[in-house]
């Protein structure tokens, strides 16, 4: 049972599904020759072709306008953003178009937009976002950020199956920081809309997704050595559609939650989880629902600055103890 890392289970996801779909394929900014920024495509250009893993212009707005029409026409193209962060370039093929299609005129459109999202690798503003909340209200679209190695592979096959546009954040701190043994061969799909439990709890319910998971794994062990208290770790795994039945059962069981997102706090998804569990689990409750974010800031360079504005699994140990007393 070979032991791969988060980028060598996505990369393996995509083989496969290659392999096994001729109409997969593959375009973004330098995925060919070069096997992409962090080498999540090598190999294949030279195993598929040139038909089938197209280097692009650097053109955000045309390489997801390209994988739409091909995806009309019967193809499944997985688009990469170099980095997540210039997904904006193409907000509005993606909100105005892609995620309306269906609905408008019964058009199936079955891409997959990829892209290394968040910080901790001191890549600053412009390659450090967590861009979830700008597309989170887009009906039409789905959205996945996985946290482990088997849900890389298993969420990047189940997003290229899919006949919906799913955006897919993987997170690149992650990229060769965990590992996992994965059964060679297995045929690994992670299905979309469920949430998993990463940590069995009954005092207090973390809910959380992408590398806020190991954070706020680090605080809930953290918490049950030093205070004795057991945490729940909810890994949401896929934010649109969303799990609140497995948020709900949990904060029924905990009485007490803590939304845990490394996006910034205003606008960000936490305050529509928060929302949900008021609306859907009130009378459960014997504290106030809290959350623990990033800065209202633009991700700093500076190593220090960065962790400051980043939520650390302290700013979570913080946060679960004052909800634990209350």
């Amino acid at each position: 049972m070979p032991e791969l890392t988060y980028l060598e289970a996505l990369r393996q996801g995509m083989w496969e599904e290659m392999a096994r779909d001729e109409r997969v394929f593959i375009l973004g900014e330098d995925v060919g020759i070069y096997g992409g920024a962090f080498k999540v495509t090598e190999g294949f250009f030279e195993k598929f072709g040139a038909s089938r893993v197209i280097d692009t212009p650097i053109s955000e707005a045309a390489i997801v306008g390209a994988a739409a029409g091909a995806a009309h026409m019967g193809l499944r193209p997985v688009a990469e953003m170099q980095f997540i962060d210039f997904i904006s370039c193409a907000y509005d093929m993606l909100t105005n178009y892609v995620a309306t299609a269906r609905y408008r005129a019964g058009l199936s459109t079955p891409i997959v937009v990829r892209g290394p999202s968040g910080g901790f690798v001191r890549g600053g503003p412009f390659h450090s976002q967590m861009p979830e909340a700008a597309f989170f209200h887009t009906p039409g679209l789905k959205l996945v950020a996985p946290a482990t190695v088997r849900d890389a592979k298993g969420l990047i096959k189940a997003a290229i199956r899919d006949d919906d546009p799913v955006i897919y954040l993987e997170h690149k701190f992650l990229y060769r920081r965990i590992k996992e043994n994965i059964p060679e061969g297995e045929d690994i799909i992670t299905p979309i809309g469920k949430a998993r439990i990463a940590r069995e709890g009954k005092d207090l319910t973390i809910v959380t997704y992408s590398a806020m998971v190991w954070k706020s794994l680090e605080a809930a062990e953290q918490i049950e050595k030093e205070d004795g208290a057991s945490v729940e770790v909810i890994d949401l795994r896929t934010l649109l559609p969303m799990d609140d039945a497995a948020i709900i059962a949990s904060v029924k069981k905990t009485n007490r939650a803590l939304v845990v997102h490394e996006d910034t706090r205003t606008g960000g998804i936490a305050g529509e989880i928060i929302a949900r569990i008021n609306e859907q689990a009130f009378e459960w409750l014997d504290a106030p629902v809290m959350r623990v974010t990033a800065h209202d800031t633009p991700i700093p360079y500076a190593p220090t600055l960065e962790d400051f504005v980043l939520p650390q699994a302290q700013d979570v140990v913080k946060a679960a103890r004052w909800l634990l007393a209350y």
